[in-house]
């Protein structure tokens, strides 16, 4: 079967025939890639920018973990039927490590990741530990389905900003993961969502799409400059980052109120600087968000279910997976928004 792996250390990856996924063992199954999504980190893996270093004792292997489809084969014990519709979690715990046995797999010291550190979704079929299958609601498709990772990471990141009820909210990043954010912070009750990018057209386009108008672009003039004309001089209360450019938290603590809280979502190659005394001086809290928990996926799943469509603007682009590398250009240029791949 042919599959997107990633060979060696360095920039690429190889579109490649690989022997068909082996039959599950006990508590596994193998699923049947019917949507995958390429993410920002697969970008990056792609690139080989730093942070990616922990896959090179793993390759070669098949990359993607924004995946959906349905269960072909069933290991014994795996509690799945054969034909299930499912999303895939693609984080799994060691499930020995002290903070698996205190009852804590969320920080798991030694987990593995799927398309990260074993195979992924970006090949016709994949065997995964059942325990990372999410079911599909009747009304979600395997597309929509795809997107449930993104949105847990988005969703994640507004719980622990704790956004509540008429928050007037900043993203910077209109990239997929910015757009989960705005989302998320939306159905939190955040009564403004203003979202900053870098000459990112198509980008803003999906974000208008998606109902977010108050969209600021740093390309034109500095982003704290148009954060008050829109605010009208007033601080935020949240900023929440999903750039990977660490100077963006600074400029994002620049408009942020005293005692307001920053959150990072993005994969940063290079260290913060931060001005600590200003920092300290305003109470700002810096704090960090990574994946998701278990009970976020389950409401990322309750929203997808209520209204399917209105998460479909995030795809932009859809390719067979033959075409992957195309896909990869396409998002490493901001040429699109989500680019779904399809086996």
């Amino acid at each position: 079967m042919l599959a997107l792996r990633k060979t060696r250390a360095g920039f690429g990856l190889d579109l490649q025939e690989v022997p068909p996924a082996h039959p599950p063992g006990p508590g596994e199954v193998v699923v049947q890639v019917e949507a995958a999504g390429i993410c920002g980190s697969d970008v990056h893996a792609y690139e080989w920018t730093g942070g990616y270093e922990f896959m090179v004792p793993k390759l070669p292997l098949t990359m993607g973990h924004e995946f959906a489809g349905r269960i072909v084969q069933s290991g014994t014990g795996s509690g799945w039927r054969e034909g299930a519709r499912i999303a895939v979690v693609p984080f799994i715990p060691c499930g020995t490590c002290p903070n698996c046995r205190a009852n804590d797999s969320r920080n798991c010291t030694r987990r593995e990741g799927i398309g990260l550190t074993r195979d992924g979704g970006f090949a016709p079929r994949v065997r995964i530990p059942a325990r990372c299958c999410v079911a599909l609601p009747e009304n979600v498709d395997s597309e929509i389905g795809a997107l449930a990772e993104p949105l847990g990471v988005g969703c994640e990141a507004v719980l622990t900003a704790e956004v509540g009820l008429g928050d007037t909210v900043l993203v910077l990043g209109p990239g997929t993961i910015g757009q989960a954010i705005a989302l998320m912070a939306r159905f939190a009750g955040a009564s403004r969502v203003l979202v900053a990018g870098r000459a990112d057209a198509p980008r803003f386009e999906v974000l208008r799409q998606l109902g977010f108008n108050e969209l600021i672009d740093v390309a034109e003039a500095p982003l704290q400059d148009q954060v008050m004309a829109a605010t009208g001089g007033r601080p935020v209360d949240v900023v929440l980052e999903a750039t990977g450019v660490p100077a963006s938290l600074n400029e994002g603590m620049a408009v942020l109120k005293k005692g307001g809280t920053i959150v990072a979502a993005g994969i940063h190659a290079a260290p913060l600087t931060l001005p600590l005394t200003d920092f300290v001086r305003n109470r700002h809290q810096l704090r960090a968000t990574h994946g998701a928990a278990r009970s976020t996926w389950d409401r990322v799943m309750a929203l997808l279910a209520r209204d399917p469509e209105g998460f479909r603007p995030i795809v932009t682009h859809r390719l067979p997976l033959s075409r992957g590398i195309e896909g990869f250009e396409l998002a490493r240029q901001r040429a699109a928004g989500k680019v779904m791949l399809t086996p």
